[in-house]
């Protein structure tokens, strides 16, 4: 079940293993899902139904509500999903497309190799009869090994050899890796001419350290289910002594959690610029033979490493030693099993759901067998699928369209700079310069990835899963003998979501994103502009946002504010911290606004510019009368969202955005709004002028 890599997303990932989960709804406005997935990653939170009886509120008191109420009262959360909403209605929609292409290739003796491969990847995931026939089988090496583990030497290659490249960091701080730890292969924050390893905590099955360490009901509900899923899996695994053996291993992870970064310290990339050799690898995080570990991962010859968490690996460490071998052999073996689970017979792939799917996130039912092929054969040939995806389904002309529209937001969002009074001239030259080499990738990338080399079987589909991360893992790993590449896309074309890449100074606009309801070439203006021009001013202004302003136009970390335009910055930025700390959709959950900042600071400038951008494309001519109410609305059309409260919950615990009807909710800093819709003092939203945030 491979996952794209992602950054600022749109949405807000489920569950990320390693380079095989589930492709999920992701965006870097956070609310965008994606063309692949099965029920992992869905849109944002959003209230319960409103009745078909309830009068529509005034957009003043609840502007999400006003524009959805219909939407909401007739719309149901899928079975199988643990929330619903115009991205995943887009993702159903591209699916549905990609399925009938896959299955088309066979018939095809003009497909290309890469087709080919996803065609068999996704036919032997199919084939349940022989899945099923093999049983718990497939896992048998797997646990062999680990059993022959004697000492803690084996254990430490044992550990290397599990490590997987994960995802961004920068764009996806709620990313796990079930790995001891993650590997990124990026830029160098200071030396953008070189990729450099970056090294991230892991080593838990459930999504953060605060399942395992809040003192709460729901908390401990869940730990009681996570014990019980443990040792479900070894008896389907056929372990014997289950449920001491579970023990052990909740044991340990619960140690782990103690020394992982919170979501809001590994956000932040200050703390995560620590540069180790290996000799301080021995110094900094004694306990494990480094030199051991990184040769059994493939990392022997590399010199130095960035330590993006490093209490949580000096933790780790200090855990390999100190812990019992027994229970770091359990510990693997629970992984593997885990891990691997959705592709063996259908009892481990109904507990893996039981668990991940309704106890985290509330999706009471699974995925049919071919969304799960699907999600699974994206995640493992991501591009050579959207490659079929882009030759049928996005002309060059809905591209042209796009590119200018990102040029006239570019150009907005140049001019906001311009304007900006507290702003000093060698601030606003850097700004300007980030614009000006912004890479922006529409639909596609410029260049094909090639699939050669990995051996796809149409009968095999565990033995696939384990050749494309091994695939994968050495595609990341060449990365560091290669040259960077600004051009290089974090997400397939398929994907319904779009992307920051602060390193890269470059964003990423998916095929599968500029389609109806977001872009459609056949509506005015006025929705596109409100719709997909709020995602694309999402994106750029992530370039200027409280992490992303931390970059310059060469995509290294670098300070290049002034003392007094930095200070501003913060002070405006903290005005949005507490407008979107008061936000309470639980008696017991506050949304953060410090660990939804640049989000919320995204949808703020990104509206601003499309704004701004939509009036400037009528030139001379005077916008019609209803143009601002048409903008805006399409605007909260776009964050149309329904989710479960087991979901919701995680997403506020973990994840960069805020709901969707208080994503929804930020255009009560936007003048135009307030004439748009007549808004007035003493309506819910209505904000004094003086206490509107004002950014960028």
């Amino acid at each position: 079940m491979p996952q794209p890599l992602t950054t600022k997303e749109l949405e807000i990932p489920m569950k990320r293993r390693s380079t095989f989960s589930t492709l999920a709804l992701a965006v870097t406005l956070s609310g965008a899902t994606l063309a692949m997935t099965a029920p992992a990653r869905a849109d944002q939170a959003a209230p319960p139904p409103a009745k078909a009886s309830t009068p529509a509120p005034a957009p003043g008191d609840d502007f999400f509500t006003y524009a959805n109420g219909d939407w909401l009262a007739r719309t149901e959360i899928p079975a199988d999903r643990s929330s619903w909403g115009a991205f995943a209605e887009m993702a159903e929609t591209t699916n549905a497309r990609i399925v009938k292409l896959i299955e088309a290739v066979a018939a095809d003796p003009h497909a290309h190799a890469d087709a080919r491969q996803a065609a068999d990847y996704y036919r032997a995931y199919m084939d349940e009869a022989a899945i099923e026939a093999r049983g718990a089988a497939p896992l048998r090496p797997l646990l062999a090994k680990i059993a022959a583990i004697g000492d803690k030497a084996a254990l430490t290659r044992a550990l290397g050899a599990t490590l997987r490249a994960d995802v961004d960091p920068l764009n996806d701080t709620n990313f796990y890796t079930e790995n001891l730890f993650g590997l990124w292969v990026s830029k160098g924050l200071h030396d953008p001419s070189h990729n450099v390893p970056y090294l991230l905590q892991g080593g838990l099955g459930m999504p953060d350290r605060a399942y395992y360490l809040t003192d709460s009901v729901k908390m401990q509900e869940l730990r009681d289910k996570y014990r019980a899923h443990i040792a479900a899996l070894f008896k389907l695994a056929g372990v014997d002594d289950a449920e001491a053996r579970a023990a052990r291993v909740f044991a340990l992870e619960s140690k782990i959690a103690q020394s992982h970064a919170s979501r809001a310290d590994s956000a932040d990339i200050q703390k995560a610029d620590n540069s180790w050799s290996l000799q301080e690898f021995t110094r900094n995080a004694p306990g494990m033979d480094w030199k051991a570990f990184f040769a059994s991962a493939d990392l022997g010859g590399v010199q130095r490493f960035m330590v993006w968490h490093p209490g949580a690996v000096k933790g780790a460490a200090a855990l390999v030693d100190s812990a019992d071998l027994a229970s770091w052999k359990d510990w693997l073996a629970y992984h593997q099993i885990s891990h691997f689970a959705p592709l063996l017979a259908k009892a481990f792939a109904d507990e893996s759901f039981a668990f991940h799917g309704t106890a985290l996130n509330g999706t009471p039912q699974q995925s049919p067998r071919w969304k799960r092929a699907l999600a699974a054969t994206n995640g493992a040939l991501a591009e050579a699928v959207g490659r079929l995806y882009v030759e049928r389904y996005f002309p060059a002309a809905h591209k042209a369209r796009v590119q200018q529209m990102v040029t006239n937001i570019v150009h907005a969002f140049a001019q906001r700079i311009d304007h900006l009074d507290w702003m000093a001239p060698a601030t606003r030259a850097q700004a300007r310069a980030k614009l000006s080499t912004l890479y922006v990738g529409v639909g596609y990338p410029d260049h094909w990835k090639s699939y050669a080399g990995l051996q796809v079987s149409p009968s095999d589909a565990f033995g696939n899963a384990q050749r494309a991360e091994a695939f994968a893992y050495a595609r990341a790993i060449a990365k560091l003998r290669q040259k960077p590449d600004n051009t290089e896309w974090a997400m397939p074309p398929q994907l319904v979501n779009a992307v920051n890449l602060p390193l890269q100074n470059a964003i990423n606009f998916p095929a599968a994103i500029l389609q109806p309801p977001f872009f459609d070439p056949a509506a005015a203006d006025a929705a596109n502009y409100g719709a997909i021009g709020s995602i694309i001013g999402h994106e750029i202004s992530h370039s200027f946002d409280d992490q992303g302003a931390q970059f310059d136009a060469h995509g290294r970390l670098r300070d290049w504010w002034t003392a007094a335009d930095l200070a501003h910055f913060k002070a405006a930025s903290s005005k949005l911290v507490a407008q979107y700390s008061a936000y309470q959709p639980f008696p017991d959950l506050a949304v953060n606004g410090q660990q939804t900042l640049s989000e919320n600071l995204a949808d703020l400038a990104g509206l601003e510019a499309s704004y701004d951008a939509f009036h400037a494309s009528f030139g001379a001519k005077a916008a019609p009368p209803d143009a601002d109410r048409q903008f805006f609305t399409g605007y909260a059309h776009s964050w149309q969202t329904k989710v479960r409260e087991p979901a919701m919950r995680q997403r506020i615990l973990t994840g960069g955005h805020a709901p969707a009807q208080y994503r929804t909710a930020i255009v009560r800093n936007l003048d135009p709004w307030y004439r748009a819709f007549d808004v007035r003092p003493g309506q819910a939203l209505y904000l004094a002028p003086a206490a509107r945030v004002r950014v960028w």
